[in-house]
C-alpha cells in the first residue's frame, strides 16, 4: 500500500512535463558548476540558463501549489476571508503608515525653511532698524563713528539670536546692484558668492542708506556653516545643505537636477557638525527623511547673476520629535489625545480580530457541509442511493443537505426518465431516416431540365416536403408541399401524401393527367385519412419539355414564380389548402415558358424570417435574389436564396422549415 507521502510524489511525477524535466537537469548542472567553482565563458552562460530555468521552475511550484491549496473549499474561503479583512486592514495600515511619513517629512521640511527664514527675517530688521538709526544720528557724529556704534549695538543684541553676524558699510555698490531688485533699495535672502567653494553660502542683508555723499550700503551676513547648522531646526537630527551648480555639458558628476529649462549638477554640500539623529522614543519611532528646497540668488566670479538658483536641504528627523513639536500647544492635554487614539486602535484591532474569527468559524461550519455533500456525491457516483447527508441545523445549508437526500431518493425515477427520454430520440433519429427516404433520391433525367432542392428543418424531422416524378422522356412532375404543424406528426401526414402523390403519378398516361384533378383526388384522400384540425398546402407543376408547356395547380402554397428575361410571372392558380373540404374543385394553369427560364418553389419558412425590426424577408426580396442570380447554376440559386433568408434573419435559429426548389428549364 502506497503512503501518502509516495502518492504525492507520484501524483508531482505524473505532472512534469519534458520542459520541467530538462529545466529541472540545468538547475542541477548550474549548481554543480557554482560549487566547483567554474567560471569560464560557457560555464558562465550555463550558470545564467541555470538561473531562468529556475525562476520557471519556481513559477510552476507557485502555480502548483495555488492550485493545491485553492482546491479546497474550506482553504478558498479562508483566503477570500483574508483578502476580505486582514488585506484591506493592512492596505489601510500601510497608507496610514505612508501618509504619516510623508507628513512628517513635510513638516521637517517646514521647520528647516521657517527656522532659516526667520533668520532671513530677523537680519533684515536689522538692517531697517541701522537704516532708521543713522537717519537719526546727531549730525556732529563722523561716519566711522556712526557705523562703529550700530554696528556695536546690533552685535550686543543679536550676536546670541546670531553667531557669525557681520555688519559692513561700504560705498562699493556692485554687489547690491547686481543682487537688489531692481526698483527696490533692500534684498534679504540667502546668496551664492561662488558655487565652487561650500562656504560661500550666506544669509544677507543688502540695504541702501542715503548720505551726504550719495547711497551707502549696509551689509549683514550670517556664513552658512557646520557650526550655523548646529543652530537650525533643533527638532531635527543631522542636517546637509547641496549647493548646485549649472551643467554645462560633459559627463555630470553625480544626478542631474531640472529647474525650469535649466539643469543643474552638485556644486557641494555643508553638513552641520555635532548633529546626530536623536534616539528613538519607541519601538516604531523610526527616522524619516526630509528633503526640501531653498532659492537663493547667485552671483558668479564672472559676475553673472542668477535670482533663483536652487539649495537642496537634507536631513532626517524622529516623528516622536514632530509630535512633540506639533501637540507644544496642547500641554498636558497631549497625553489625553494619545491615549485616545491608542484605546481607538485598540477597539480596531479587537473588532478586525472577532471579523477574522467568526470568518473562520463560519468557514468550518460551511466547509463541514459541503464536504457532507461531496461524500455523498461520491456515493452516488459509485450507484449508491441509499446513503443520505446528516442535517444538523436547520438553516439554508441544512436545507441543501435535505435537498440533496431528496434527490437522491428521486434518482431512480429520474434515471427511468432519461431511459425514456433516450428510447424517445431513438424513434426520432429513426423517424428522421425514414422521412430522408421520403424525399427523392435521384434527379430525373430530362433533356433541358436541371432541378436542385434544399430543405432545412426546424427539428430533428421536417413537415416540408418536396418531390420530383419523371412520368415519361419529355415530362417531368415537380410537387413542394407545407404540412401543418411540426415534428413527427408533420412527418407522418407528409409520408401519407408522399405515398398518395406516387400512387396517382407512377401509373401509365399519368403525363396526360390534369393537376386539377390531380390536386382534387389528393384533397379527398386528406379529408377522409386525417382528422379535422390537418391540412397540407400543395403545389405542383408538369412540365412537358417537347413543346415547352408547364401545367400546375397551387392548392393555398405559397405562390411559386417563373423567372425569365430577368421577370418573373407569379403561378397562383387552383384552389385552398388540402384536406379541408371534400369535393372541392380545382383550376389548372397553363403557360409557355421561355427559353432558359427558372422555376422557383418554396415554403413559407424562407420568406417569414424577420430582421432585428420585425420586417419579414418577403416573396419580394426573394424575386429580386432570384432575378439578380438567373444565369447561376440551380444549386448555387438555391444556396444563394437560403443564405439571403438567414443573412436577412441574423441569426442560424430557424422558426419553421425552410425548402426552396430550383427548376431550370433551358
Amino acid at each position: 500500500m502506497m503512503t501518502p507521502f509516495r502518492t504525492n510524489l507520484k501524483e508531482v511525477w505524473n505532472r512534469l512535463s519534458w520542459l520541467d524535466l530538462v529545466s529541472a537537469l540545468v538547475v542541477a548542472a548550474g549548481l554543480l558548476l557554482a560549487v566547483l567553482g567554474f567560471g569560464a565563458g560557457p560555464s558562465n552562460f550555463l550558470k545564467y540558463l541555470a538561473v531562468l530555468a529556475a525562476l520557471y521552475l519556481l513559477v510552476r511550484l507557485i502555480g502548483w501549489w495555488r492550485n493545491r491549496l485553492l482546491w479546497s473549499l474550506r482553504n478558498r474561503l479562508i483566503v477570500a476571508y483574508l483578502f476580505i479583512a486582514a488585506v484591506p486592514f493592512l492596505s489601510i495600515v500601510t497608507l496610514a503608515v505612508l501618509a504619516a511619513r510623508i507628513l512628517y517629512s513635510q513638516l521637517g521640511a517646514y521647520l528647516l525653511y521657517e527656522d532659516i527664514h526667520q533668520r532671513i527675517a530677523m537680519i533684515a530688521d536689522i538692517s531697517e532698524h541701522i537704516a532708521i538709526a543713522h537717519q537719526t544720528l546727531p549730525p556732529g557724529i563722523t561716519e566711522s563713528e556712526s557705523e562703529r556704534i550700530l554696528a556695536a549695538q546690533s552685535h550686543a543684541v543679536h550676536d546670541r539670536e546670531l553667531p557669525g553676524l557681520s555688519i559692513v558699510f561700504s560705498y562699493d555698490k556692485a554687489l547690491a546692484q547686481n543682487v537688489i531688485p531692481r526698483g527696490k533699495r533692500s534684498f534679504a535672502g540667502l546668496l551664492q558668492e561662488d558655487g565652487a567653494r561650500s562656504d560661500a553660502l550666506s544669509i544677507v542683508s543688502l540695504r541702501l542708506i542715503p548720505d551726504r555723499k550719495g547711497d551707502r550700503v549696509v551689509i549683514l551676513r550670517i556664513p552658512v556653516t557646520p557650526d550655523f547648522l548646529n543652530t537650525v531646526a533643533p527638532d531635527l537630527g543631522s542636517i546637509q545643505l547641496n549647493l548646485l551648480e549649472r551643467y554645462t555639458g560633459g559627463p555630470p558628476r553625480g544626478l542631474l537636477y531640472k529647474s525650469g529649462d535649466t539643469q543643474y549638477v552638485a556644486a557641494g554640500r555643508i553638513v552641520a557638525s555635532n548633529r546626530t539623529l536623536q534616539n528613538a522614543a519607541f519601538w516604531i519611532d523610526s527616522p524619516v527623511d526630509v528633503v526640501s528646497r531653498l532659492d537663493s540668488a547667485y552671483v558668479g566670479r564672472d559676475g553673472t547673476v542668477e535670482s533663483n538658483r536652487p539649495v537642496f536641504a537634507a536631513s532626517s528627523a524622529r516623528p516622536s520629535r514632530l509630535n512633540a513639536r506639533i501637540f507644544t500647544s496642547l500641554g498636558e492635554l497631549r497625553d489625553s489625545y494619545l491615549l485616545f487614539f491608542i484605546l481607538i486602535g485598540i477597539v480596531f484591532s479587537l473588532v478586525e480580530a472577532a471579523a477574522l474569527s467568526t470568518g473562520f468559524v463560519l468557514t468550518r461550519r460551511i466547509t463541514r457541509a459541503v464536504a457532507d455533500l461531496y461524500r455523498g456525491t461520491q456515493y452516488v457516483q459509485a450507484m449508491d442511493f441509499s446513503h443520505r447527508v446528516q442535517i444538523e441545523r436547520h438553516d439554508q445549508l441544512g436545507e441543501l443537505g435535505q435537498s440533496f437526500n431528496e434527490m437522491t431518493g428521486s434518482i431512480s425515477g429520474l434515471i427511468e426518465e432519461q431511459n425514456k427520454r433516450q428510447r424517445l430520440e431513438n424513434e426520432i433519429s429513426i423517424a428522421r431516416e425514414v422521412q430522408n427516404q421520403l424525399f427523392p433520391s435521384s434527379l430525373p433525367s430530362v433533356p433541358g431540365v436541371e432541378i436542385e432542392a434544399i430543405c432545412k428543418a426546424a427539428r430533428s424531422v421536417s413537415g416540408d416536403y418536396y418531390d420530383f416524378i419523371q412520368l415519361s422522356p419529355t415530362h417531368v412532375a415537380i410537387a413542394i408541399a407545407d404540412i401543418s404543424g411540426k415534428g413527427i406528426s408533420a412527418a407522418l401526414l407528409m409520408a401519407s401524401l408522399q405515398a398518395a402523390l406516387r400512387s396517382q403519378m407512377l401509373t401509365d398516361g399519368s403525363e396526360r393527367l390534369s393537376t386539377a384533378e390531380l390536386v382534387a383526388r389528393l384533397n379527398k384522400h386528406l379529408v377522409r385519412n386525417t382528422g379535422d384540425d390537418r391540412f397540407a398546402t400543395f403545389f405542383i407543376a408538369v412540365y412537358d419539355s417537347a413543346t415547352r408547356t408547364l401545367r400546375y395547380t397551387n392548392a393555398g402554397h405559397l405562390p411559386s414564380f417563373l423567372v425569365c428575361r430577368g421577370t418573373s410571372q407569379h403561378l397562383d392558380k387552383g384552389g385552398m389548402v388540402l384536406g379541408v373540404v371534400d369535393d372541392y374543385l380545382y383550376e389548372e394553369g397553363t403557360l409557355s415558358v421561355g427559353a432558359d427560364a427558372i422555376l422557383i418553389g418554396y415554403s413559407d419558412g424562407l420568406v417569414e424570417p424577420e430582421n432585428v425590426y420585425g420586417e419579414e424577408f418577403g416573396i419580394r426580396r426573394l424575386e429580386e435574389t432570384a432575378v439578380r442570380l438567373q444565369g447561376a447554376a440551380p444549386l448555387m440559386v438555391a444556396e444563394s436564396l437560403m443564405a439571403a433568408a438567414e443573412e436577412w434573419a441574423g441569426t442560424a435559429d430557424q422558426a419553421d422549415d425552410m425548402t426552396v426548389i430550383v427548376s431550370r428549364l433551358r
